[in-house]
């Protein structure tokens, strides 16, 4: 078992720092909680996807790739994270974005253009419908295109949420502090998975929680199908003598609001609260909302006091300047 031998590429600064929300949990009088930030990853002002992306990149290369295509929102941070990682490799990049060109560039869309990708706009079609066509034109064009899933959300994706864990772990035996949770926004499945199989492999104890934050009812597959599919996947993968069921998968549906991307008092609490009692910054789609959700657990009692929270930030605060409008608490 292992996945030693599956090509790598360093992107991200590692370990992210771990710190504990002393403020925050005095605000709201809730248990110990504690931040992993990969908002700290390092590439193009960082988040989650650098860690999948070396393992998703390090295979294209191993591939003959030249040029990556993937696709997200038009404020996808998935998609920043990688045209920015295939200008360090040297790949051209093409991002598939939902929703029409706006008239100025700001936020995660901003970078995507300082990165230098080329941009197709995909009217709904935000989760990739269109890339079959896009590597068609690229491989009759010459190229050797290689296609990063949505959200970078695949057996590769997931395996560097088992080496997140163990990076974690570590962290904890240093400060001899034990956890209770885990709590995450999930959206594409890749993190959610991996961390679920990394708990089986590390032994773990802790609770797996991720919340949902986009209630897309459109795709093929139910996202919590997805997700335990994912891991199984995953594990079969790695030589893992591992089975993930239903019962085994916490996804929390309760914060999902209006939908993606609509930020409501729940992300304006959320943000204002982790920025003006911590000095960190979420952001308006994943981490505000998984954050809120996290918030209102505590003040229900469903998350004790007795308990240690871990908020994984998975990044996300460039989207912030084009969500402006939404942040009701600046007015």
């Amino acid at each position: 078992m292992g996945y030693e031998n599956i090509p790598r590429e360093a992107l991200g600064f590692f370990p992210t720092p771990l710190v504990e929300l002393t403020n925050l949990s005095k605000k709201i009088d809730g248990p110990k909680i504690f931040m992993k930030r990969d908002d700290n990853t390092g590439l193009a002002l960082g988040g989650n996807k650098t860690r999948k992306l070396e393992y998703i990149l390090g295979d294209a290369l191993a591939q003959g790739a030249d040029t990556i295509v993937t696709a997200g929102a038009a404020q996808s941070n998935h998609c920043r994270q990688t045209a920015a990682a295939a200008a360090k490799l040297g790949l051209e990049c093409h991002l598939v974005l939902g929703g029409q060109e706006p008239q100025h560039f700001d936020g995660n869309l901003l970078l995507d253009k300082i990165f230098g990708c080329q941009i197709h706009w995909a009217g709904n079609n935000r989760k990739g419908e269109d890339i079959p066509q896009i590597v068609e034109q690229l491989k009759k064009a010459g190229k050797k295109p290689y296609v990063v899933p949505y959200g970078g959300s695949n057996e590769l994706g997931a395996i560097a949420f088992i080496e997140a864990l163990k990076e974690l772990e570590l962290q904890l035996k240093e400060i001899k502090t034990s956890i209770t949770y885990i709590i995450f926004a999930s959206s594409s499945g890749g993190t959610h998975a991996g961390l679920m199989l990394g708990k089986r492999l590390l032994k773990s104890s802790y609770q797996i929680v991720g919340i949902n934050i986009d209630k897309d009812e459109t795709d093929k597959v139910p996202f919590d199908q997805y997700i335990v599919s994912l891991a199984n996947k995953t594990a079969k993968l790695i030589g893992a003598d591992q089975q993930f069921s239903d019962q085994d998968l916490i996804l929390n549906s309760d914060y999902v609001g209006a939908g993606y991307g609509v930020i409501g008092e729940l992300e304006n609490e959320a943000i204002s609260l982790t920025a003006q009692t911590e000095g960190i910054l979420l952001d308006p789609v994943y981490t505000g909302r998984a954050m809120g959700g996290l918030i209102n657990m505590i003040r229900t009692g469903e998350i004790k006091k007795t308990d240690s929270v871990l908020f994984w930030h998975t990044g996300g605060a460039p989207a912030l300047f084009a969500y402006s409008e939404g942040l009701k608490f600046i007015k």
